[in-house]
């Protein structure tokens, strides 16, 4: 489990792309302080588990799911990646609950500066565009954000200056596309609504004359 607060910036050492899984080494210094062998870390946004680690860098095994579904396919060595440990349970809960578990990929499609922000306009999957609502959560590359504009599968979301240095959402332009982490949370709700609606059609489709006569609920 992860928050959406971005540690610190790691620089992609070495990367084994094969057909379609990947080997990946990262260089990083603050996360580095207590890993241990098996430990969690988002890159991207993305939780991937620790099986080499020095106290310079990490090493990271990408299954073909992952690959797929996410933009780690695109990165090389000397990429920026966001990394961040997962959550201790006595620690301060700056974010919201981030599974790194992503969703889907997102295409930016527009970037504007306001003032001392910057808007970002992310298109994302119509198959997602129902898990967004506006001043809900959402993590784009691991970073946790806030929805501040739904228009059917484009959401905008808001950079201020410190996210805009210290994520690598600042660096990124028109046409990039992002890893995309719906809020948790809502997920659960509406698969929750989904179950219980399918569950009420299916009992209505039970119900007939003769049920109702049995139950009482018409005179024969």
């Amino acid at each position: 489990m992860f928050t959406g607060i971005i540690e610190e910036l790691g620089v992609i050492k070495n990367i084994k792309k094969e057909e379609q899984a990947i080997e990946m080494t990262v260089s990083a210094n603050e996360i580095l302080r207590d890993v241990k062998m098996g430990d969690s870390i988002a890159v991207n946004g993305v939780c991937l588990t620790v099986t080499d680690f020095t106290n310079e860098y990490f090493t990271v095994d990408i299954m073909p799911e992952t690959v797929k579904a996410t933009s780690l396919k695109m990165l090389n060595v000397g990429s920026k990646v966001n990394l961040e440990r997962s959550m201790h349970a006595n620690g301060r809960f700056g974010g919201h609950f981030v599974s790194g578990h992503v969703d889907g990929i997102g295409k930016i499609v527009e970037k504007n500066r306001v003032a001392n922000a910057v808007y970002y306009k992310i298109e994302v999957p119509p198959t997602l565009s129902h898990l967004f609502m506006l001043k809900g959560s959402v993590a784009i590359d691991g970073t946790s954000l806030t929805v501040f504009g739904v228009e059917q599968n484009v959401i905008t979301i808001s950079l201020i200056p410190h996210t805009l240095t210290n994520t690598v959402i600042g660096d990124k332009k028109e046409g990039d596309i992002v890893n995309i982490e719906c809020d948790m949370l809502a997920k659960y709700v509406v698969n929750m609504l989904s179950n219980n609606v399918s569950q009420f059609k299916k009992d209505r489709s039970n119900i007939s004359e003769d049920f109702l006569k049995d139950n009482g609920f018409i005179n024969s």
